[in-house]
């Protein structure tokens, strides 16, 4: 992950007059550069891009500005339009991903329908609610005005969801519960204008009372029982959500033990929920649908809540002068939002050019391992151990590799697999 400055910044990085902050701590680098020879904060960064090809990051819940908004939290003089950003982004996603579930339904998923609301078409969406071409009421959006170019089949279904009354039921909590999230960050933004400390801290406690109210329904796990792996992977994202904005209400109070408590936890659910979305799996067209998304969680917004988690660790550790300084410091912050016509465009996202490169080499049982692998890399041990077995038993003595971690996931995978229907008693 690569952080962007504003190009007068980025030549003094490039000639050695600036350099960009490191956490000393872990090695990673910060969204903040300084002067070499003063030691002076002179600019924050305007934005985060993919370290392979250099282009802004696509997520899918995690906006960006968050990482940013860590160091920037110290300097009350930048005003609140930065974070009243950050709320509105986060308010939007949740929209988009919660309406997504009108095409998902509750149970089997049509084949053919889920590629209406894939990772790179909610990405076009969120992106027509950015520019106010869709407006978002209750929590949803009209799918059938957003995807009328999809074709008769996509219409068809937007129908018979709304017709069935388990996703009715769903469709009420989900309701109530994007209510309570607007209800809260309207009280996340009141707080903001409050001089009072107290009543400030008060404020904002409320609403994180309320977000975790609504964080319960998300959760709800009455609801997510009998959901497909699609419509579950589609609520606990709204929920990671929620979550953020729980860390960010302890970030407005400078708190920054609980944030990183919270990012912690927050990047642990993350991966715990994505191996439950896998297990729910039992199809290839749901397969096609998760596993770009999953690696897009996994490449970009779990870096970002590292990234967010580990600026707020890096202020935990300055001196109170070194505070002092970084609160004090009338640093360059760009506005992003001055490249409109950059970010308007979305491209498509490098996770399914992957994918589909993957498929051409693999096959479903096979890729839905893969894809667990690059969720939680120890659960490759169980194959590797199996694949070692079934190469002895078998009689292929030349096949001793001596370091696994230079074998990728693809042909662990592959292996693990061609063994399973080799060997006859197994299957």
């Amino acid at each position: 992950m690569l952080f962007v400055f504003a190009p007068v910044i980025q030549a003094g990085i490039k000639s050695g007059v600036y350099e960009i902050v490191r956490n000393t701590a872990t090695g990673q680098l910060l969204g903040i550069a300084r002067d070499k020879v003063t030691g002076k904060f002179v600019a924050h960064a305007v934005g985060i891009a993919s370290e392979a090809i250099g282009v802004p990051l696509n997520t899918v819940f995690a906006p960006a500005q968050l990482v940013m908004g860590g160091l920037q939290m110290l300097q009350t003089h930048l005003g609140f339009q930065k974070t009243y950003k950050m709320l509105e982004t986060l308010q939007n996603s949740v929209g988009v991903l919660q309406a997504t579930t009108s095409v998902i339904g509750v149970g089997t998923v049509a084949v053919g329908v889920l590629s209406a609301v894939n990772l790179y078409q909610t990405m076009k969406l969120r992106e027509d609610v950015k520019q106010l071409r869709l407006e978002v009421q209750d929590g949803f959006i009209n799918l059938k005005q957003a995807l009328r170019d999809q074709g008769a089949e996509i219409i068809q279904r937007i129908n018979q969801v709304a017709e069935d009354i388990k996703f009715e039921n769903h469709r009420l909590v989900l309701i109530q519960a994007y209510g309570q999230f607007q209800e809260a960050l309207m009280l996340i933004k009141t707080a903001l204008l409050c001089k009072d400390q107290n009543i400030k801290n008060d404020t904002l406690g409320g609403a994180r009372l309320i977000l975790t109210n609504a964080l319960a329904n998300y959760n709800n796990p009455h609801l997510l029982d009998k959901t497909s792996a699609a419509g579950h992977l589609r609520r606990v994202e709204c929920a990671w959500s929620i979550e953020q904005a729980i860390a960010l209400t302890f970030q407005l109070q400078n708190q920054s033990a609980a944030v990183s408590d919270r990012l912690s936890y927050l990047q642990h659910k993350i991966r715990q929920d994505c191996l439950t979305v896998i297990e729910k799996c039992e199809s290839e067209e749901e397969l096609d649908f998760i596993f770009p998304e999953i690696l897009c969680i996994r490449n970009n917004d779990l870096a970002v809540l590292e990234s967010w988690q580990n600026h707020v660790d890096w202020i935990q550790t300055l001196s109170a002068d070194e505070r002092q300084l970084l609160a004090s410091s009338h640093i360059q912050s760009a506005n992003v939002e001055e490249n409109k016509q950059e970010v308007a465009v979305v491209s498509e996202p490098e996770e399914l050019a992957f994918y589909e490169n993957l498929k051409q080499k693999s096959h479903y049982l096979s890729l839905r391992d893969q894809l667990i692998f690059m969720i939680k890399p120890d659960l490759r041990r169980q194959h590797e151990s199996y694949i070692n077995q079934q190469a002895l038993k078998f009689g292929y003595q030349g096949f001793a590799p001596s370091n696994w971690q230079k074998i990728p996931d693809l042909t662990v995978g592959n292996l693990y697999w061609y063994f399973k229907v080799k060997d006859k008693s197994n299957v």
